[in-house]
């Protein structure tokens, strides 16, 4: 729900509000959309950039900052994250939030490489090893990054207690899942390539479930504060849907207990307005009706036509839902615990 000028005007004209009041409620929310992240040409610049600056030193970390040694690393990263650090209180000084939160993370995500320089100056990796080199730890699997991603989690925790900035979260969700991976091999013995085998799967699958319980968690704790829990419920379900996804099953019933799930995963997307479960569960159901029509199906006139018929049905579902949605809301949130019941209702009101 959005509140324009003019329906304060109105307020104000049957003397529901005074004009003092008017003005100062209008700029109070004129405040919270300026910090509120969204589609905006501010908001693009301030996400481009933060994520260009990020990727620059992560992702696309060049061969060349590998002769620099383990002393350069560390004191390049050091003096990268002071920098970022120093920016994310300036701008908080000037109540500039959301760009303090992409500088945040930016102090964040530079851990790893402050760390690993320092590993390297203690002789802990070697120069020789392609699969021990820096860039390697955002493409491959290793235990051995654990100790990087730990200290990430640690200045992921202080930043947070800190700032209470939401972006600062991602840098924490990505490193999480990375764990999840890195976890996998050292669970199995050692194996990199355990991430792929049927045990990796199913833990991949268990670790996305746990992750999306504490998102819950989380955002039942901050309902009426900032978004914490965004990229958690990413990350979660991205591991989730991505292990129950490359799972193989051989039987009918057990792909359409995968379609089951996923239309589970869209249903908690509209309970929670949580886009990224619909878009994991739509994906899934589409996977679902893809391999009907080319495997199940293949030769049959009747399954478009029935699909088209689904399709239309879920189409009046969608009728009758907004003619009664008040009373179905309500009755389906009744048997919920207060606070989750509270941040479904604060969440279907936006």
């Amino acid at each position: 729900m959005q509140i324009t000028r003019g329906e304060l005007a109105d307020a104000t004209a049957r003397g529901l509000l005074s004009r003092e009041q008017a003005d100062g409620l209008w700029a109070f929310l004129v405040e919270r959309q300026r910090e509120t992240p969204g589609f905006k040409p501010a908001h693009i610049l301030y996400y481009l950039g933060g994520l260009i600056a990020i990727g620059a030193m992560t992702l696309f970390m060049t061969l060349g900052w590998q002769r620099l040694g383990g002393a350069g690393l560390l004191g390049i990263a050091l003096g990268y994250v002071a920098v970022a650090v120093a920016l994310t209180e300036a701008l908080l000084h000037r109540r500039q939030s959301l760009p303090a939160g992409i500088t945040a993370a930016l102090a964040i995500a530079l851990v790893p490489l402050a760390v690993y320089g320092a590993q390297h100056l203690l002789g802990y990796w070697s120069d020789d090893d392609p699969a021990q080199q820096y860039r390697a730890f955002h493409t491959r699997i290793d235990w051995r990054w654990l100790l990087m991603e730990l200290a990430t989690l640690a200045a992921g925790v202080v930043a947070l207690w800190r700032w209470r900035l939401p972006f600062i979260v991602m840098p924490v969700a990505v490193t999480l899942w990375y764990m999840g991976m890195d976890l996998v091999p050292m669970l199995l013995g050692g194996d990199t390539a355990g991430f792929f085998s049927d045990e990796g799967k199913r833990i991949s699958l268990a670790y996305g479930a746990a992750l999306m319980v504490v998102a819950l968690w989380v955002d039942v704790r901050s309902r009426a504060t900032l978004d914490f829990a965004f990229w958690l419920y990413i990350v979660g379900v991205a591991s989730f849907w991505g292990g129950l996804s490359a799972m193989d099953s051989d039987s009918e019933l057990g792909k359409a207990v995968y379609a089951a799930i996923n239309l589970l995963l869209i249903a908690t997307g509209a309970a929670l307005s949580r886009r990224v479960f619909a878009v994991f569960g739509g994906l899934g159901v589409a996977f679902y009706l893809g391999h009907l029509a080319s495997t199940v199906f293949k030769d049959s006139l009747l399954f478009p036509v029935a699909l088209t018929a689904i399709g239309l049905g879920f189409v009046a579902a969608g009728v009758l839902w907004q003619r009664h949605e008040a009373a179905l809301g309500a009755r389906l949130r009744a048997p919920l615990p207060a606070a989750l019941r509270e941040l479904v209702e604060r969440r279907a009101s936006h």
